[in-house]
This record gives structure tokens, C-alpha cells and sequence, in this order.
């Protein structure tokens, strides 16, 4: 599938086949076209967590979810929990905050009110996006979404990862089913003449396409 397509047919999926497993060998290569995405400092302060047996993903949900809202499994969560293969993300701030104290960067106080935004999750962001994408190109659906911040520390605990990694976000994936498109999309999309500024803020972008 060419790239533009790939980002055109990107779209939140809700609900999923549960009948049919992530391939092993798409799974890898999401995975590895997320340890392509960029880092500050060629950090790479990422880790991700792959959920795909049942018992797994049963003791995700039962850490990431309160038993009120599995009981009362509303169509979101009933959706979501449909997917065979879930991948959380976790940032690793002290990795970054060490890279920057080492000789080429020179911050030995290892400082984080030194840092305009926090790159560790950003950079993560971007490789659960690129996930995401290898997922359309593939064929599949993906939705990222997150861990109630209630939920973190129980939810870290059950996955057996260190209390210090920040829960980005989850990467669920599989074999999209019939599911109804997002109430939000009735948004519109904002037009690129509203978003891309020429130059200096308030002077749009000439020649954009408009549109959904």
C-alpha cells in the first residue's frame, strides 16, 4: 500500500474480530517499525508490552479497568476488549534524563525542568503511531488509547514492569469488525488553511485541500 494511502485509511477501529489473532509476524513488524521511530539523543527510553494470549489481556484489564465498568462493559470497553492483541507503551524518563548527563550532552545535574516538553513520551507517542500505521498497511485496525492514572501504578505492577515507566498509552490491534464511526468525527476535520501558519501565527498555509 503506498504511505498515502497507508495515513488516509488511519482510523481509530473500536471493535475487533477476536476470532482471528495477530499474525506473529506482523506483530514483529510493527514492532520493529516502532524501534525506527526518532529519540532525543537516540535515547530510546521505550518499552512495549505484548498482550496476546487471553490470560494476558484478562489480567490487563483487570488491573487498567475497575470491576464496575467491566461489569458494565459499555459498548467502548466491550469494543476494546475484543482486540487479540494489545501493546502497552511505556516511557522511561530516567533513560533520557542519563543520556543528557553523558559527555557529548554535557546536563550533569540531570535536571527534567531542563526539558521544554518530556521527550520520553513524546518520543513514544510517535512510535505507538508508527505501530498504528503498520497496522493499516497490513491490513489490520488499531486504536491507542489510555490507562486511568488511578489505574497506573497496579496496572505497571501486573505487567511485572518498574514503577518508575510512565503508561503512554495501550496499542490495540487486530482484524477490524462492524463498528459505528466515532460521534466526535462529527467534528469535522479542521481545515489545513485554519491549522498551517505561513511564515508567522495567523497567516494560513496557501493552497491547502479543506475537507474531512
Amino acid at each position: 500500500m503506498e504511505f498515502g494511502e497507508v495515513v488516509r485509511r488511519r482510523r481509530m477501529v473500536r471493535s475487533y474480530d477476536p476470532g482471528r489473532p495477530v499474525p506473529p509476524e506482523v506483530l514483529t513488524r510493527a514492532l520493529e517499525h516502532a524501534t525506527r521511530s526518532p529519540s532525543a539523543g537516540f535515547s530510546q527510553g521505550w518499552d512495549f508490552v505484548v498482550l496476546s494470549s487471553e490470560e494476558e489481556r484478562g489480567r490487563f484489564w483487570s488491573a487498567a479497568t475497575d470491576p464496575e465498568a467491566r461489569e458494565r462493559q459499555d459498548r467502548w470497553l466491550r469494543g476494546v476488549m475484543s482486540a487479540p492483541c494489545l501493546v502497552v507503551c511505556l516511557s522511561d524518563k530516567q533513560a533520557y534524563l542519563e543520556r543528557y548527563a553523558e559527555p557529548d550532552k554535557g546536563r550533569t545535574d540531570r535536571d527534567e525542568a531542563r526539558w521544554p516538553v518530556p521527550y520520553w513520551d513524546v518520543d513514544t507517542g510517535m512510535a505507538a503511531l508508527l505501530m498504528l500505521l503498520t497496522a493499516v498497511d497490513e491490513g489490520l485496525g488499531g486504536l491507542f488509547f489510555g490507562v486511568p492514572a488511578e489505574r497506573v501504578q497496579q496496572t505497571l505492577a501486573a505487567l511485572g514492569a518498574p514503577g518508575d515507566r510512565r503508561v503512554v498509552g495501550v496499542v490495540a490491534m487486530g482484524y477490524p469488525a462492524p463498528d459505528r464511526r466515532s460521534p466526535s468525527l462529527r467534528r469535522g476535520r479542521r481545515p489545513l488553511s485554519e491549522v498551517a501558519h505561513r511564515g508567522r501565527f495567523g497567516t494560513p498555509w496557501p493552497g491547502g485541500v479543506d475537507g474531512a
